[in-house]
């Protein structure tokens, strides 16, 4: 009977994550997927001694947990969407980018992450306030408002990331604000007057350093054009999903569902919780 007993106890352990599997099994073939190609990652990492990718790859475990440990100390409800979005974004940015040089071998994966980035922080940014505004009775926030608090958070993030960036290679000498060959420079610093004039030098073919050629065929820029495509990008993100998120609310006033609920996290409520979440709802 004792060991019935305990089987019958893990059986009943093992029922939540059956019925989860059951509700979301796009999201659990994603993260077990991902997570095996990861630990793959890691085991190979290892025995070839490049261990700071090792290190990567355990973040990237690490990171893999963080959504579902949000839903169950927060009580909040990540759409499977989002959620997996999340998932792959981390695996491409760390595991593709960084371990497989995507950032380097494709110049486009950069830009990509830092579009997704800024529409993913716009969508928390919005979700932070939109909960604060359903759940309070003393705010009653629009939805333009609201959208351009959404637009602010993304943007913010995404300076605080550069500012990270600029810190690691200045501190660290790392190389995360990647350099750009130009082929011109606009300059008052080349100015011989010190009159305040542009210099303007076009056609650039080679730039030496301590009398090396660096064999490249312009100007190598430091991190400057980087920084700024990170943000314009990031910026076009974010407006992106500002857009979404006003018109979201809008017709959520209206009872219609909206493409921004895939993005959009939500508070679990407690059964007799009141709020003004139940207001819009009648």
């Amino acid at each position: 009977m004792d060991k019935l007993d305990e089987k019958k106890g893990r059986d009943r352990k093992r029922e939540p994550l059956k019925e989860q599997i059951k509700k979301e099994p796009l999201l659990f073939f994603v993260y077990v997927i991902l997570r095996a190609l990861v630990i793959l990652a890691l085991v190979l990492q290892f025995l070839n001694g490049e261990y700071y990718n090792v290190f990567l790859c355990v973040l990237t475990l690490v990171l893999f947990t963080v959504p579902s440990l949000i839903e169950r100390k927060l009580k909040i409800d990540i759409p499977n969407v989002l959620e997996i979005i999340i998932l792959v974004f981390i695996f491409a940015a760390e595991i593709l980018g960084e371990i497989r040089s995507y950032y380097v071998l494709y110049p486009g994966w950069d830009t990509a992450l830092h579009t997704i980035t800024g529409f993913l922080a716009a969508a928390v940014g919005f979700s932070l306030v939109d909960l604060l505004n359903r759940t309070s009775d003393k705010l009653e926030l629009s939805p333009l408002y609201l959208a351009f608090v959404a637009f602010c958070f993304s943007m913010t993030v995404a300076c605080v990331w550069e500012f990270f960036e600029f810190f690691m290679d200045q501190v660290f000498l790392t190389d995360m604000q990647k350099d750009y060959v130009i082929a011109s420079i606009n300059s008052v610093t080349l100015d011989p007057t010190m009159s305040n004039k542009v210099v303007h030098i076009k056609n650039i073919t080679s730039t030496s350093v301590n009398g090396m050629d660096l064999g490249v065929n312009g100007y190598l820029d430091i991190g400057l054009i980087d920084t700024m495509k990170d943000m314009l990008v990031n910026f076009i993100g974010a407006v992106c999903f500002s857009i979404f998120g006003f018109f979201y609310v809008r017709g959520r006033e209206k009872g219609k569902k909206s493409f921004a609920e895939n993005f959009i996290p939500t508070k679990i409520k407690d059964e007799g919780d009141s709020s003004k979440a139940d207001k819009d709802q009648t």
